[in-house]
């Protein structure tokens, strides 16, 4: 049996090296390492790809919501709903613009912003929603996007864990995530389910003056050469990652219904189990799995733990995303963070684990880890 991975980028390298390597080679050779041709053309496709008028490159998924809240003019003092349960990035940019971060409980089954809790958390002072869809799952975005119309407030998609995934509507028509809200969010890190060999990101929009905006603010503040409107920032995506991009992303539906057989390997193999708890698949999306995580329904407190480090030993890679939410980071103390109840999030950070995922799994090993998980149980 091969070595198992958390996320195999070597193997998937080894299927498309001649592609890979051609298209990297005509970067080189063409000297055009900023702004060339194969940016262009992966914007325009990614842009196919996700039914979007408008993808904006940039240098990471961090930066492209940054750019975001910059581009809706956001000031010092608004407030901003996201989840606690999310990586550091979502929350972090809201207090580097200095705004003010109203963390909000997630759903218990999804791990995905529950909207009675955004409902509540709304003020005069909200001036933005962000929606994390964690995991490869799509947040509930009808009901999101009837609240924030209700308020006209704008919402920035967190999409870096789950391009490629689909909502569908309650009227039967479906559309990506990331192009619902105001403004989409994804990033090209390695590891992602469309990642590049290096750092990446992207924004995408349906409304052209704010994918003007976007642009600009990427861009320096410039509207054009040497002549800037706005107090911008430097955040390009570079030719070598966007001709790797272009490759990677006409495998990425092949990539998804892998990791798709995957989880069901998984979530077969756990089915009833009365700790174990498979992920949930809400049937208002297709779950994309960048990770596959579980829940551990036990109030013993060392599981988790003990599981993790049964699973090192025999050589399984695991990971927990995220030991430790947002209201619960040193940094946002002087935000009053500590003061939030958000029982949910505390007992899932507490319980929840995540499985190697990735479209590399071949049936052996995909054995070999679900026989492991439930021989600790035994």
């Amino acid at each position: 049996m091969r070595a198992i991975q958390m996320v195999d980028l070597k193997t998937e390298y080894q299927r498309l090296k001649k592609e890979i390597d051609t298209a990297v080679i005509d970067v080189i050779e063409s000297a055009a390492f900023i702004n060339g041709k194969p940016v262009q053309d992966f914007s325009k496709a990614l842009a196919d790809y996700l039914n979007v008028k408008h993808v904006i490159p940039c240098a990471n998924g961090t930066d492209a919501l940054q750019i975001a809240m910059m581009a809706l003019d956001l000031q010092p003092g608004d407030e901003v709903i996201t989840p606690s349960f999310t990586y550091i990035a979502t929350t972090e940019v809201v207090a580097l613009l200095r705004l003010n971060p109203v963390f909000v409980e997630v759903d218990k089954q999804t791990f995905n912003i529950d909207v009675e809790s955004l409902r509540k958390a709304i003020t005069p002072k909200t001036k933005a929603i962000v929606p994390v869809h964690l995991y490869g799952q799509s947040c509930d975005m009808e009901a999101i996007m009837q609240v924030a119309n209700e308020h006209n407030i704008p919402v920035i998609e967190d999409n870096a864990q789950s391009i490629g995934g689909d909502y569908y509507f309650t009227d039967g028509t479906s559309k990506k995530t990331g192009t619902i809200g105001t403004i989409g969010t994804t990033s090209f890190y390695p590891a992602k389910n469309l990642g590049a060999y290096g750092d990446g990101g992207a924004m995408f929009t349906n409304d052209d003056a704010l994918a003007q905006r976007l642009t600009m603010i990427a861009n320096h503040g410039q509207s054009k050469r040497y002549y800037h409107d706005v107090v911008g920032c430097n955040s390009r995506l570079d030719t070598i990652q966007a001709a790797i991009l272009n490759i990677r992303l006409q495998h990425l539906d092949k990539n998804i219904a892998a990791r798709i057989k995957a989880a069901d390997h998984y979530s077969d193999a756990f089915k009833d189990h009365s700790i174990i708890q498979p992920p949930f698949r809400a049937k208002n999306n297709r779950h994309v799995f960048h990770q596959y995580t579980l829940i551990l329904n036990s109030d013993r407190k060392d599981l988790r733990d003990d599981l993790s480090a049964y699973l090192s030993g025999k050589k399984i890679p695991n990971m927990i995303y995220y030991p430790v939410p947002g209201h619960r980071q040193k940094m946002f103390e002087t935000f009053g963070a500590l003061e939030y109840k958000l029982a949910v999030t505390d007992w899932l950070t507490e319980r929840v684990i995540s499985l190697p995922m990735h479209p590399e799994l071949d049936e052996e090993q995909l054995q070999f880890i679900a026989d492991n998980v439930l021989a600790y149980f035994n």
